[in-house]
């Protein structure tokens, strides 16, 4: 099986992405992640027996820690490959998710890379596939749209990879 955990943007930052995506899919043709509007705590994993460990983990997680707010302000880029919102997470939101990174590490199927650990980029992707060579036209035209939100970093929300897409497992909520 497939898995990918993320933190999944709600409210206004979260329709602002979805509708942005919908819309640079429709004028230039790039694609993004399958996935709701999110920042990815740990990237696709594959891991063959249930995962009744990390529901536990994550059930307990959720239970003795609150949810921290970030925000979102502007856009960022990984070379002209992926066009993205960048998240700027507070003290105490990044607290959080390097607690949540310590506790899942705990697991010998879950390893975390530069991308995926306590010091990655954190950003929510608006294109990310076909946009090489359109990358210039796409970062002129996000720019129209001003970019700044609150968020909550309050949910931790597995999906599992079925049937070629990516389909809710759990979603567990911070306090």
């Amino acid at each position: 099986m497939r898995y990918v955990i993320v933190c999944i943007l709600k409210g206004r930052a979260g329709d602002f992405n979805n509708n942005l995506r919908k819309e640079l899919m429709q004028n230039f043709k790039t694609r993004s992640s399958k996935l709701p509007a999110h920042f990815t705590i740990k990237a696709p994993f594959e891991y063959d027996k249930e995962i009744t460990d990390l529901n536990k983990i994550l059930e307990e997680f959720c239970q003795n820690e609150k949810a921290e707010s970030f925000m979102i302000n502007n856009y960022g880029h990984f070379d002209d490959r992926v066009i993205y919102m960048n998240v700027n997470m507070s003290k105490e939101a990044k607290n959080v998710h390097d607690k949540l990174i310590d506790k899942m590490n705990t697991l010998h199927y879950i390893k975390f890379e530069n991308k995926d650990g306590k010091d990655k980029t954190f950003h929510v992707t608006l294109a990310s596939k076909r946009l090489k060579p359109l990358f210039y036209k796409v970062w002129e035209y996000v720019h129209k749209y001003p970019c700044e939100f609150y968020c909550l970093f309050d949910n931790i929300t597995i999906y599992k990879w079925e049937e070629n897409t990516w389909k809710l497992y759990k979603e567990y909520k911070l306090k």
